[in-house]
């Protein structure tokens, strides 16, 4: 007997659709554009962004491989704030993925915010271009102070954000639930924050196909070949 499938335009449909069109957009050829270590320097691209930002060694560069499906498009590494610049990827021609330096490593809470480079904070409050920045959050470790002052930045330059789990295969299911639940109780007093939270793993690929929908939505539409 064949397998039935949802009948068209119901909320099935449409959530395998989104599915759909952020799968067959990842798979599609993603490049180096630039990098960008001063304000003269970031590009004029005129395609819609979407920055990942975090603290040092949240998992950045092992996501946006792992999204991708690419090992070495951008660069990981076991040492913390090894990222110095705002690093641009163009995917398809129709959406910029940009990698941010990470912020916190550092001793003290006030150095750590303060070594975020001026750059990357008048690039996420100031950038026509920029979409949605997805905040990535270690899950094994919550929301740090740093992250919450980052968060009141964005928040006050309404600059729209998610936040995105990484490394939730490091914590049982039970853990991620209450971790999920208790940080969009938070969310709910961001103004800027996008109220869904995101669980993803770069090494188990869990959450990866549901991101990579979300992106997808912001991107350019296709051009008609």
């Amino acid at each position: 007997m064949p397998a039935l499938s949802a009948p068209e335009g119901s909320p099935e449909a449409m959530a395998a659709g989104v599915l759909a069109a952020g799968r067959l957009l990842f798979a599609r050829e993603c490049t180096f554009l630039t990098a960008a270590a001063r304000e003269d320097q970031l590009p004029d691209l005129g395609l819609p962004e979407v920055a990942f930002a975090g603290r040092s060694n949240v998992g950045k560069s092992s996501l946006l491989n792992a999204l991708t499906g690419r090992k070495t498009l951008a660069r990981t590494s076991q040492t913390p704030g090894r990222t110095r610049q705002i690093t641009f990827f163009g995917l398809d021609g129709r959406l910029v993925l940009v990698d941010l330096p990470g912020y916190g490593y550092a001793r003290a809470a006030r150095t750590e915010i303060e070594s975020w480079s001026d750059l990357t904070r008048r690039y996420l409050t100031g950038r026509a271009e920029l979409r949605r920045i997805c905040l990535l959050i270690d899950a094994r470790h919550g929301l740090k102070p740093s992250d919450r002052a980052v968060m009141a930045d964005l928040d006050e330059a309404a600059a729209s954000y998610q936040i995105v789990f990484t490394k939730t295969d490091k914590i049982g299911p039970e853990a991620r639930e209450t971790l999920i639940r208790r940080t969009a109780e938070a969310l709910a007093k961001h103004p800027a924050a996008y109220p869904a939270c995101l669980a993803t793993s770069a090494v188990k690929g869990l959450g990866i196909a549901d991101l990579r929908a979300a992106l997808a939505m912001l991107a350019a539409p296709a051009t008609q070949s």
